[in-house]
């Protein structure tokens, strides 16, 4: 925040947040839209579509922010986000309002991997570790008020508000980002060869990621199945080579985001329903506690900020068993003698554990980048995240619906064991990610460095 950053930082920040609270507020209203506009039919696409349409927006933004720098991928991404809540807030009929959420999601896939180049570029190193737990507070802020605020709104100027006043607050944010850009120079020398265009393969991935969850929702296994096969090879064109086998280094990194994302909201999708039908808690009641473990995320941010030469690795491993045990003291909730005590504070583990693991991965994947690869490199990190993130959704709702006739508990345990062996997993390729000087293999050394 000092004074050669702080225009560039309130701006990048207020994005990241809105895009944060769009997500969440969103989510709240769409049981109000889909009842004003008679869309019950296509309540799941207003969902998945926009995180397909996401998938294209963060492979264009990495390659476009590779040749060119971040500036044109950043407004292009800020109007069609602008220009999809628009046509959402304004939607006669539900089939339109999904048209603008799939142009909102396309516009939020170019920002968020442009804005992560543009931290690379604009500021130094040391202060990558800050900005980017200032990254995780803007999602975690509005995970504690985005909710609550988008009903309100909802029940008092309408679910349109929630779309438009988004609208409002996007001009400043980029009035503040544009301040915070004159005078510098972002372009770095581009790649001396072009890259493969990885659209086609974006475009696979997007179709397999919604085929996964239509399949996955409607129980259909030969089709789960196909999907998910489909996804794993557009995913092995889009990702790193070896990210799939989590080889050392950059490849290990990319997977670890995605496995955390599994694993954390794996089990977050579950809580409100375990607690409220397990436990006998009010939706709101359970909704506290998906809260308190954002607070434990914003925490987790705030400290790895703050550590001195940090050893990554080691803060990626512990971080990924707080995680595990988070998940574990969920699922230890099924047993009524278990106090619910447990539950939270292993939630606020958990919370605690992904505040270390997602800016350190961020970190990590800028310092194993080229300054040509940057934007290339924060798209794959992001779209590892969408990707692995789709496949334990549907894989455990497969799960869940399966389960569900013959008992709710085996239902829960199935989807929370899936999320903790992902958790588990993690843990195992934490150990690949180490940079040198962590005493580890010097194979992790990126060969733009050497």
């Amino acid at each position: 925040m000092s004074r050669p950053y702080r225009a560039l930082t309130i701006g990048i920040v207020a994005l990241i947040s809105l895009i944060g609270f769009e997500y969440l507020a969103i989510a709240t209203a769409m049981p109000a839209v889909a009842h004003a506009l008679d869309g019950l039919p296509l309540y799941t696409l207003a969902f998945g579509g926009p995180m397909a349409a996401g998938v294209i927006g963060m492979v264009l933004s990495g390659s476009w922010s590779d040749r060119r720098g971040p500036r044109a991928p950043l407004w292009l991404g800020v109007a069609a986000f602008a220009l999809g809540l628009l046509l959402a807030g304004l939607a006669p009929t539900m089939a339109l309002l999904v048209a603008g959420r799939l142009v909102q999601g396309f516009g939020g896939g170019l920002m968020s991997v442009a804005l992560y180049v543009m931290v690379a570029r604009a500021y130094p190193a040391a202060l990558h570790p800050r900005i980017f737990a200032a990254f995780a507070a803007a999602w975690v802020v509005p995970v504690i008020v985005g909710p609550a605020l988008a009903g309100f709104i909802v029940e008092t100027v309408g679910w349109r508000w929630v779309f438009l006043g988004a609208v409002l607050l996007a001009l400043p944010a980029a009035l503040f980002v544009q301040a915070g850009l004159r005078g510098r120079a972002l372009q770095d020398t581009p790649a001396p060869t072009a890259a493969p265009s990885r659209l086609p393969w974006a475009l696979v991935a997007a179709v397999s990621a919604g085929g996964l969850c239509w399949a996955g929702q409607h129980h259909q296994a030969p089709w789960l199945a196909l999907a998910l096969l489909v996804l794993a090879i557009a995913a092995r064109q889009l990702l790193p080579h070896g990210t799939l086998l989590a080889h050392r280094g950059l490849p290990a990194v990319v997977a670890l985001r995605g496995l955390v994302a599994a694993a954390f909201f794996g089990c977050e999708v579950f809580i409100p329903l375990l607690l409220s039908g397990e436990r006998g808690l009010s939706l709101t009641q359970a909704g506290l506690v998906l809260t308190v473990g954002a607070l434990g995320w914003s925490a987790g941010s705030w400290w790895q900020a703050r550590l001195r030469a940090p050893s990554r690795a080691v803060l990626l491993s512990g971080g990924m068993m707080a995680i595990v045990i988070g998940i574990l003291a969920i699922l230890s909730l099924l047993w009524p003698a278990v106090p619910l005590a447990i539950g939270v504070l292993g939630w606020i583990g958990a919370g605690l554990g992904m505040g270390v693991v997602y800016p350190t991965l961020s970190v990590l994947t800028l310092e194993l980048s080229a300054p040509s690869e940057q934007g290339s490199n924060s798209s794959a990190l992001q779209l590892s995240d969408s990707l692995f993130s789709a496949t334990a959704l549907a894989l455990s709702g497969a799960l869940f619906a399966a389960l569900l006739p013959q008992s709710a508990s085996a239902g829960y345990a199935a989807g929370l064991l899936l999320a903790a062996g992902f958790a588990m997993v993690g843990v195992v390729v934490a150990g690949r990610t180490a940079e040198p000087g962590d005493g580890n293999d010097s194979a992790c050394v990126p060969a733009w460095k050497a």
